[in-house]
């Protein structure tokens, strides 16, 4: 469990790249209560060790889970919970939430579609589907509530600098937790955790370009 309210360094960090080091283990974190059950019926099925994160801000959250016992969903690949063209908005865990808030901003405020993806296991990593979306949309925000310093977003924005060079309109962008110490105190935590008004500003950034070639 990770992500904690408010609870300091000891329970509110955010590890996963430290397991995504480990050859071999699989990383999953759901975003959804049905991508819960469907991704933690694969793990228990999995030959390999896997890691279950669940968000503690996620807990408690409704949503329809399919009541056949055998649902699963595979380890590896990601969902599309948001279609957009104009940038891609990628996270995972309680990420995925802050992403589709910026994408209701964007489209509100700035006329941007903004796609988001679900990444829902870092390791294995869809890589497919990301480079898919970013090749259509041309442009990327990596979000994530582990510090954006060697966190897990980097090593995503490295894989599509490698694939797409040539073909991005904008650097890829990264909006993560700050390289401090996770406060136990509710208002200094969220001035260290990414928002959602952080991955609009980011989004933007990735936008001006386009903007000033319309102007």
């Amino acid at each position: 469990v990770y992500g904690g309210l408010a609870t300091g360094a000891t329970h509110s960090q955010s590890l996963e790249a430290w397991f995504m080091h480990i050859p071999g283990m699989k990383v999953i974190i759901p975003s959804t209560p049905r991508d819960g059950k469907g991704l933690l019926t694969s793990a228990i099925f999995d030959e390999d060790p896997c890691l279950f994160i669940e968000t503690i801000r996620l807990q408690g959250q409704k949503g329809l889970v399919p009541t056949d016992p055998g649902f699963s969903i595979p380890l590896g690949q990601a969902d599309i919970k948001r279609p957009g063209t104009d940038v891609s908005l990628i996270g995972y865990g309680r990420g995925v939430h802050d992403a589709l808030k910026a994408a209701d901003v964007l489209a509100a405020e700035h006329g941007v579609s903004a796609e988001v993806v679900d990444l829902r296991t870092l390791v294995p990593l869809d890589v497919e589907t990301i480079v898919e979306s970013v090749g259509r949309t041309r442009r990327a925000v990596v979000t994530h509530h582990a510090v954006q310093f060697a966190g897990p977003g980097a090593e995503i924005a490295a894989i599509l600098q490698a694939e797409l060079f040539g073909r991005l309109e904008a650097p890829i962008e990264r909006v993560g937790a700050r390289f401090v110490p996770t406060p136990a105190a509710a208002a200094l935590e969220a001035a260290v955790l990414p928002s959602p008004a952080g991955i609009v500003e980011a989004a933007l950034r990735t936008l001006k370009p386009s903007i000033a070639s319309i102007d």
